[in-house]
C-alpha cells in the first residue's frame, strides 16, 4: 500500500502538471493566459481575456485533474489522510507545473476537484461560502481566499481526519493569492466579470 500510496502521489502531480489554460488556448488558437490579463493560467484570467466557453472548459479540467486521482486513490484503498496527500500533489502540480515551466495557477478548481470525492457535504459548504463571500466583496480572489479559510473548519466538521492535509492545502492556496491580497489592498485587484458587468448600467 505504501508503494500505492506514492505512485498515486506521483501520478496526481503529474496530472495537476497539465496546465488546462495553456492547453484549451493553444487547442482552439486563442490568446495565452501568461502573456495577457493577471498571467494566470486559470480559469478567471481564461474568462476575462478568451470568454466564457474556454473558462468553463479549463475550469472543468483543471477540477478533473483533482477528481480523478484522488477518486482512484480513494477506490484501491488509500486511507484518508493520504486521499489528502494525493490531493495536495494535485493542486501543487497545478501551481508548479513541471510540464510548463513550474508556472502555474492558484490551485482553487483543482482544489475543489479533489475535494469532491472524498465529500460532498464540506464540498458544498466550501461552494456556499466561495458564493457568498463573491457575493458580498464581489471579488473570486477574495471568494477563494475566504473559502479556503473556512475549508479546514468544514473537513474538521465532516471528515477530521483530513483536516491537516486540507489546513495544509488552504495554507499553499492562500499564499498563492498573496499578490491578489496587495492589489486589494492597493485597490488595484480586478472585479469578476458578472460585477463589471453589472456597474456598466
Amino acid at each position: 500500500m505504501i508503494l500505492q500510496t506514492l505512485l498515486m502521489i506521483i501520478i496526481a502531480y503529474f496530472c495537476g502538471s497539465l496546465s488546462g489554460a495553456l492547453i484549451v488556448s493553444r487547442m482552439m488558437h486563442l490568446r495565452n493566459p501568461l502573456e495577457y490579463g493577471s498571467h494566470n493560467p486559470g480559469a478567471t484570467n481564461m474568462l476575462r481575456i478568451n470568454g466564457k466557453l474556454p473558462a468553463v472548459l479549463v475550469l472543468v479540467f483543471d477540477m478533473l485533474k483533482g477528481t480523478i486521482p484522488v477518486y482512484i486513490a480513494y477506490r484501491i484503498g488509500i486511507s484518508p489522510f493520504f486521499l489528502g496527500m494525493v490531493g495536495i500533489a494535485a493542486c501543487l502540480g497545478h501551481i508548479f507545473p513541471c510540464f510548463f515551466g513550474f508556472h502555474g495557477g492558484k490551485g482553487v478548481a483543482t482544489a475543489l476537484g479533489m475535494m469532491m470525492p472524498i465529500g460532498l457535504d464540506f464540498t458544498g459548504c466550501f461552494i456556499l461560502t466561495w458564493l457568498l463571500a463573491l457575493f458580498v466583496t464581489g471579488y473570486s480572489s477574495v471568494a477563494s481566499i475566504v473559502g479556503f479559510l473556512f475549508a479546514p473548519l468544514y473537513v474538521w466538521i465532516f471528515k477530521a481526519e483530513l483536516t491537516l492535509p486540507v489546513t495544509m492545502l488552504s495554507c499553499v492556496i492562500i499564499i498563492r493569492h498573496s499578490s491578489n491580497i496587495m492589489r486589494l489592498f492597493k485597490g488595484e485587484e480586478p472585479k469578476s466579470w458578472l460585477f463589471k458587468s453589472k456597474n456598466k448600467h
